[in-house]
C-alpha cells in the first residue's frame, strides 16, 4: 500500500491528465513531477507536498488520519497573466471538493486554499501557484 501522500499525488495526477478542459489549456502531456529540459510553455508541475498527523483519537488503528498540503505550479507565457489565471481556474474546477479515489486510503476532503499569479524571477515567465489541502484516513 502506498503512503497516503503518494496515493494522493497519484490520484491528483490522474484527475489532472483526465480533465479535457485543463489539457486543452496546457496541451497534451504537459503535467510533470520532474520537468524535461527544454519543455515548451505552458506546463504544470507538482510541487511541494507536506503531510501532518491528523489523528482524531488515541487508537491508531481506528483514529488515524493525515492532513496534506499540495502545491501545484503553473508556468506560462510571458505576455500577461491571462493564460495562468485560466489554468489556475481549471485546476480549482478539476480538484476542489472532488471525491478522488486513493489506493489504500480514503479522501475525507480536498479543498482549494489559494491561488496566485506573478512574474517569475527570470523576468519573463509567469508563475502561478495553487495550494490544496486534503485530509485522508486509512481505508477500512
Amino acid at each position: 500500500m502506498p503512503s497516503a501522500a503518494l496515493a494522493l499525488q497519484q490520484s491528483v495526477y490522474a484527475a489532472l491528465i483526465a480533465d479535457t478542459a485543463l489539457t486543452a489549456l496546457l496541451g497534451a502531456n504537459r503535467i510533470y513531477d520532474d520537468v524535461p529540459q527544454g519543455s515548451a510553455l505552458p506546463y504544470l508541475t507538482i510541487g511541494q507536498t507536506t503531510e501532518r498527523d491528523w489523528s482524531t483519537g488515541g487508537d491508531p488503528a481506528t483514529d488515524a488520519g493525515a492532513e496534506h498540503l499540495l502545491t501545484l505550479h503553473v508556468w506560462s507565457d510571458p505576455r500577461g497573466k491571462k493564460q495562468t489565471h485560466e489554468i489556475l481556474a481549471a485546476l480549482r474546477s478539476t480538484l476542489h471538493d472532488e471525491p478522488l479515489t486513493l489506493s489504500g486510503h480514503r479522501l475525507v476532503n480536498l479543498r482549494h486554499e489559494f491561488s496566485e499569479a506573478r512574474r517569475a524571477p527570470d523576468g519573463e515567465t509567469i508563475h502561478g501557484t495553487a495550494r490544496f489541502r486534503a485530509v485522508t484516513e486509512p481505508a477500512t
